[in-house]
């Protein structure tokens, strides 16, 4: 299966002429006696030593291969000219400028992607073209006997042969200099090829000695491991695949003294080839897809994580602060209770104490100014304390809060009616939940007071548990002229009730109904219920 470790660094050739001579002769002296009709290693051989080194090299490698095709004739007895010598020549001279003429158009040794693997066998396609015609010009100009037929015969021949010889060796050689595989990936390959290979190895052999139409069938069906590896483990596997599949075909039918395989057997190899290793390599992108998809899920739920972490943090911040504010409204209203209404009682007392010498003075109508003034004062100062820290709720609770307290007031004077529907225990909810509640309430009726215009106030208030966790849905409604199409400057009302209910971690909703304004509202208490506990 392709994995990270098979994406390694390359491996670098020597930067010497005579070195890469050397190993360039030693490969080509190894390959040269798997020669066959339609089996020419050598091609790709040296289409990938020039396409893998760099051009200032290319001339030690075709020294190199003239010199084996020389060893290799004073080897086989072929006296040896200048003729012969020039004849061998204009084909490694033409695969040299195709492929520098293809690097000038940026052909990289790689066979990652679909893309790269398209762009390759084009090339490789132009190149063995090129070299092929080259070859045929020269036996035109050689007058070589044969009819037509049999140069068209030849002529096909070597395209089929130089392209399965390419498409063989060149992935081997881009895997093993440009893309190695590590030894765990290796050890996963051959455990592969062990269980795989080897018995579609051995039942190509069992059926290739049996008679017609047993070999072809066998040979079509030894094509399936190379889609196999092609699935699990990308090109690298499916051209390893290939190779040992096409050696598999070649020596089964040596050993067993049959002709070798025909041309169409050739070419269903070489198409088959070509589709494994397209298949291959659009398998290599789609797992390197889904890996970074896989690091950029796991990044972004490590982000995730984070970020509500620092929600956490933020509401945490925001219900202290909140907490703070309440404690503060809760310390002034107090002080102002204790010293300023003390006060005001004392004067009143002072007052009342004096009517007597006042009305004796005449004066009893200034009595009667200071006890209005002072009346005034006190029902001012009621209305500051309820805004700070309402008396109802710590005297009452909030459900008598909310029911009889001050907001009926409000909105009895202002000539509403306020309908309430109240369920639930309060008691599972914590201080600052039960504060929210009330605040949102008293806000919202301010607000249907001062400018909604309207008839009618509804409250519905529901408390219970979900999953130990105590809820309470606040929803709150009037029947007036709705909110304006552009909120005043300034205005803090709506905002300042949703601030309040982002800091208690709830949830806020302003739904657009068809006339009046319409708020549901979602709160958790920040206390655990145990199973147990008190439900509603």
């Amino acid at each position: 299966m392709y994995h990270s470790s098979m994406r390694t660094k390359s491996l670098h050739l020597p930067e010497s002429g005579p070195l890469l001579a050397g190993g360039y002769l030693f490969l080509w002296m190894i390959l040269w006696p798997t020669l066959q009709p339609y089996w020419t290693l050598t091609y790709g051989l040296r289409f990938g030593a020039l396409l893998l080194t760099p051009t200032q090299y290319w001339g030690w490698l075709i020294g190199a291969e003239l010199a084996a095709s020389s060893g290799i004739d004073l080897i086989q007895g072929t006296p040896l000219s200048w003729s012969d010598f020039l004849l061998k020549l204009p084909e490694p001279l033409a695969m040299a400028a195709c492929l520098w003429l293809l690097k000038r158009m940026h052909l990289h040794a790689s066979l990652h992607s679909p893309q790269e693997v398209t762009r390759m066998l084009l090339s490789v396609l132009m190149v063995v073209t090129a070299t092929t015609a080259v070859d045929a010009a020269l036996l035109s100009l050689l007058r070589l006997p044969g009819s037509p037929d049999l140069m068209m015969r030849v002529v096909g021949q070597e395209l089929l042969s130089h392209y399965l010889a390419i498409l063989l060796i060149v992935p081997l050689m881009i895997m093993a200099l440009r893309s190695r595989i590590e030894p765990p990936a290796m050890a996963r390959l051959m455990m592969d090829g062990l269980l795989v290979m080897l018995p579609a190895m051995l039942i190509l052999l069992l059926l290739s000695n049996q008679a017609a139409p047993q070999p072809q069938f066998a040979r079509v069906l030894s094509l399936a491991p190379v889609l196999f590896f092609a699935f699990r483990h990308g090109w690298r596997g499916a051209s390893l695949a290939m190779l040992i599949t096409s050696l598999g075909i070649t020596l089964v039918d040596q050993h067993l003294g049959r002709t070798p395989s025909t041309a169409a057997a050739y070419l269903f190899l070489a198409v088959a080839g070509t589709g494994a290793l397209m298949l291959g390599s659009a398998t290599d992108a789609l797992r390197r897809s889904s890996e970074r998809v896989a690091e950029q899920n796991v990044y972004l739920g490590a982000v995730n994580l984070r970020l509500d972490h620092l929600a956490h943090q933020l509401r945490d911040a925001a219900r202290g602060n909140l907490q703070a504010e309440e404690d503060q409204r809760r310390h002034l209203a107090a002080e102002l209770h204790d010293e300023l209404g003390q006060n005001i009682t004392a004067i009143q007392t002072h007052v009342k104490l004096a009517q007597v010498r006042l009305r004796q003075a005449g004066m009893e109508d200034i009595s009667t100014s200071i006890n209005t003034i002072l009346g005034h004062m006190r029902r001012a100062l009621h209305r500051l304390l309820d805004d700070l820290r309402p008396a109802v709720l710590d005297e009452f609770g909030l459900l008598r809060a909310l029911d009889e307290g001050p907001i009926r007031d409000l909105l009895n004077s202002a000539g509403m009616r306020y309908l309430t529907e109240l369920h639930g225990n309060p008691r599972l909810l914590d201080d600052d939940t039960r504060t929210a509640i009330y605040r949102l309430a008293q806000e919202s009726a301010t607000n249907a007071v001062k400018h909604a215009h309207a008839s009618e106030f509804r409250l519905r208030l529901r408390i219970g548990v979900r999953q130990g966790i105590a809820l309470a849905l606040l929803d709150l409604r009037d029947d007036g002229t709705g909110l304006p199409s552009r909120l005043p400057r300034g205005g803090r009302g709506l905002q300042g009730m949703r601030d309040r209910v982002t800091s208690l971690g709830g949830q806020f909703r302003l739904r657009p109904d068809h006339s009046g304004v319409h708020l549901r509202i979602l709160l958790r208490s920040s206390t655990k219920i145990d199973a147990g506990g008190p439900h509603d």
